[in-house]
């Protein structure tokens, strides 16, 4: 049975329902926002700071917008400094060390990990279960309008804002150019699958029986 389920999402895509699911019917642990945590714990930075660095909007690189866009166009994040003196991480450490979380928790076993880039990191243990869930723009949008209450439109913008922050992310600390499915072991579209559904699928893939079974399933 693989130790570790790893699911990429993509906004609007149902992941979290998903996630939560899966790992209650595999008795795993859910890992979401525990890994933000821990970081931020052993970063001594806040939560909010690498939460931002994992979508893509980073405060570090708000903070150093007036040094140009030298410094990003060559791939990491210029340390910044607090008030009290004491160095905040810079993004290629705030990277390392995500990914070190990740890896933590991949070590300890019977875990979910619901963190996009999560598969990547873990992609050279045979041990873990990658899984992308996935939707067409058009009813992920509808998804959030009906969840956040806002206009279609708004929520279509948003998701292809937060595809373009997604893509950003895997290419800038992973080297990612293209998202391909045989980046995964296992892709799920939820246009009309259930959650359920979903969840049945990734356990049935987990499981001792499908062990080194890649595959793809859709709607």
């Amino acid at each position: 049975m693989h130790k570790v389920v790893c699911i990429s999402r993509q906004e609007g895509a149902r992941a979290p329902e998903i996630a939560l699911v899966a790992a209650e019917q595999l008795g795993f642990r859910l890992i979401d926002e525990d890994i933000v945590a821990r970081a931020a714990v052993e970063a001594g930075v806040e939560c909010e700071v690498i939460a931002d660095l994992e979508r893509g909007r980073s405060a570090l690189v708000r903070l150093i917008e007036e040094f140009g866009a030298a410094g990003m166009g060559a791939g990491y994040l210029a340390p910044t400094h607090d008030t009290d003196g004491g160095r905040q991480p810079a993004g290629h450490e705030l990277r390392g060390l995500i990914r070190s979380v990740i890896e933590e928790f991949a070590a300890e076993g019977r875990a979910v990990i619901l963190a996009h880039a999560a598969s990547l990191a873990l992609a050279a243990r045979d041990d873990v279960l990658r899984v992308l869930i996935t939707a067409c723009r058009e009813e992920r949008a509808r998804r959030l309008a009906a969840t956040l209450g806002i206009k279609e439109k708004q929520a279509a913008r948003a998701i292809k804002q937060s595809d373009a922050r997604r893509a950003d992310y895997l290419k800038r600390f992973y080297g990612v150019g293209a998202e391909l499915p045989t980046h995964y072991d296992l892709v799920i579209n939820t246009d009309r699958l259930t959650a359920e559904h979903a969840a049945r699928l990734i356990v049935a893939a987990a499981s001792p029986a499908n062990v080194g079974k890649p595959a793809i399933a859709s709607s």
